[in-house]
């Protein structure tokens, strides 16, 4: 879209920018760049998904992000912009690149107490990559491009515009102004930077001599859509796999060389093997405490080589024998070519140790992801969405107990399953399943979570039902916020009292009914038995699901393995 200058309204240039960088939906709590928004329906096909708080329409628009790899846009008032940053955190965490709009302050009113001011820009300083303001209307065209240069390039991440004016009525305003879309940002990664030949020749000489060699891909793999590339360099090495939560759909869990999530919320088997390793090669992870178990998995000063676009992140948590600086799918990509296959024979014994390990896991856990027990055991749940989640399922994950449920029970059987999760906030997989789905209408979203995540954004049931937004979702019902089980435990003294116990428990409720009332198809499931009907019945639905499924309140996840 070029052009030359022209008088337009700042409303005009946005809408015509929006359009251009190919955003099809914006996801806002009203009322904020109101002429923006009818200029949206006027000249543009963009959907303005009104949500029932910012905090979910911030999740929307990360969900929109991670599912398409394009920006998602969220918006809100001055007076809903610090519950705008809150939400922007996952998206921080996780690297999802997510473009914020709010109004902000008047410097004619400022300092005198208008309705509902406070300066908002400090809070958005700590979950952004840019935060700035747009105080004068000619800035529109520079400013959008900005935002969504920086959330897309290199380590992506969020980025937020205040706009002049309680509701950002800047927008009303004319100048001579050109809408010009860079087309390069308008999706991760506008760039490939290919890594120095000598660091990367130096990490492979490694992992081609060492004998019990482990990977850890993290959401950097993901982000960079090099899934094929890192399975084909395992391959050609037989390397192990293990990944972070983020980097879960870099390998089906079903592939001969995967082990499973590794760290915290993981599968122990993962842990074992990246235990055991004499060299770890983390590609396309920060090397966190969760990814980790709190950097003991693998211990410090195990031998590591690691790939990151970002050189800050290069040797943050662990002592590297060889750093590669560059995109995750070009770096791997130019190793597989390079590889000594040949070297690969020296690894049969540590293959073969690491298959064992993994075969050992499932035999522990298959009576559990078997179990016919009722109420239904977690375990079992999560063994049923693995044998039915359809091939192309975009999977959506909440944190806590379902993280951890999912992350070490539940395992992608194909390349083209996408995996999302919590970077931390409860509540999160609900609305960001719903601006998965919008960002991919034509593939199935399931997103799972439990009640005590489900009940924070269960309003957003009316938003997905007014607008069509046919995401299924699973809530592991158990009548309470159970990971906290233990901890209360301890705090009085190792029992469990009816006072411990309130602290994390709920009231019975039926989400089905409730799914129903405003309504979503609702389906309760009491039977294991019955969860492969409910999924295939829910995801033909044609209209937003949810699949209440009652689960047993003293089950546990499993405590990590050191």
């Amino acid at each position: 879209m070029h052009g030359h200058n022209q008088r337009m309204t700042g409303a005009q240039v946005l809408a015509d920018m929006l359009a251009g960088y190919g955003v099809t939906h914006v996801f806002m709590v009203p009322a904020v760049l109101r002429r923006t928004l009818a200029e949206m329906e006027r000249r543009t096909t963009i959907a303005r998904v009104h949500a029932h708080g910012e905090k979910s329409a911030a999740y929307m628009a990360d969900g929109y992000a991670r599912a398409s790899g394009r920006p998602g846009v969220c918006l809100a008032q001055v007076i809903g912009a610090l519950n705008l940053a809150a939400g922007l955190r996952d998206a921080f965490l996780a690297h999802a690149p997510v473009i914020a709009f709010t109004g902000g302050r008047d410097p004619a009113t400022k300092f005198r107490k208008v309705y509902q001011e406070v300066d908002d820009l400090p809070a958005f300083e700590p979950v952004t990559k840019l935060n700035a303001t747009v105080d004068d209307v000619a800035r529109f065209p520079d400013m959008v491009r900005q935002a969504f240069r920086v959330a897309v390039s290199g380590t992506p991440g969020p980025v937020h515009l205040q706009f002049r004016g309680n509701e950002g009525q800047i927008d009303a305003e004319e100048a001579e102004m050109v809408p010009l879309v860079e087309e390069l940002f308008a999706r991760v990664p506008p760039f490939r930077p290919a890594p120095d030949e000598a660091s990367l020749r130096a990490a492979l000489d490694l992992l081609q001599a060492a004998e019990r060699p482990a990977i850890v891909a993290g959401g950097g793999v993901r982000a960079s859509g090099a899934a094929a590339e890192l399975v084909a360099l395992a391959e050609a090495l037989q390397v192990p796999v293990a990944t972070s939560l983020n980097g879960k759909d870099s390998i089906p869990g079903t592939h001969p060389l995967s082990v499973g999530v590794v760290g915290s919320y993981s599968r122990e088997s993962a842990n074992r093997v990246v235990g055991r390793a004499d060299l770890v090669c983390f590609v396309g992870t920060e090397t966190g405490g969760m990814t980790t178990h709190f950097w003991a998995v693998p211990r410090i000063g195990t031998p590591a080589i690691q790939i990151d676009i970002d050189p800050a992140a290069l040797g943050r948590n662990y002592p590297l024998r060889a750093a590669v600086n560059g995109d995750a799918k070009a770096a791997l990509a130019r190793m597989a070519a390079l590889a000594d296959r040949g070297s690969a024979a020296r690894r049969r014994p540590w293959i073969a140790e690491t298959q064992a390990t993994c075969a050992a896991w499932r035999e522990a856990h298959a009576p559990a992801l078997a179990s016919d027990v009722t109420p239904i055991r977690p375990e079992r749940l999560c063994g049923e969405l693995t044998r039915w989640m359809p091939d192309d399922a975009i999977v959506v994950v909440d944190t806590g107990h379902a993280g951890m449920w999912m992350g070490g029970m539940f395992d992608l059987t194909s390349a083209r399953q996408s995996y999302m999760r919590s970077a931390g906030h409860l509540g999160w997989a609900f609305p960001a399943g719903l601006g998965a789905k919008c960002a991919c209408p034509d593939r199935p979203v399931v997103a799972f979570t439990g009640d005590a995540g489900f009940w924070y954004h269960v309003g957003e049931i009316e938003t997905a039902v007014r607008w069509g937004i046919n995401s299924v979702t699973v809530v592991n019902n158990n009548g309470g916020g159970n990971q906290s089980k233990r901890g209360f435990d301890r705090a009085y003294g190792g029992e469990q009292t009816a006072k411990a116990r309130e602290l994390w428990t709920y009231r019975p409720v039926d989400f089905a009914r409730l799914a129903e009332e405003i309504g979503a198809l609702g389906i309760r499931v009491e039977r294991p038995g019955d969860i492969g009907a409910a999924l295939a019945r829910a995801l033909a639905a044609g209209r937003p699901a949810v699949v209440d499924v009652a689960t047993d309140i003293e089950a546990l996840a499993p405590i990590a393995v050191t």
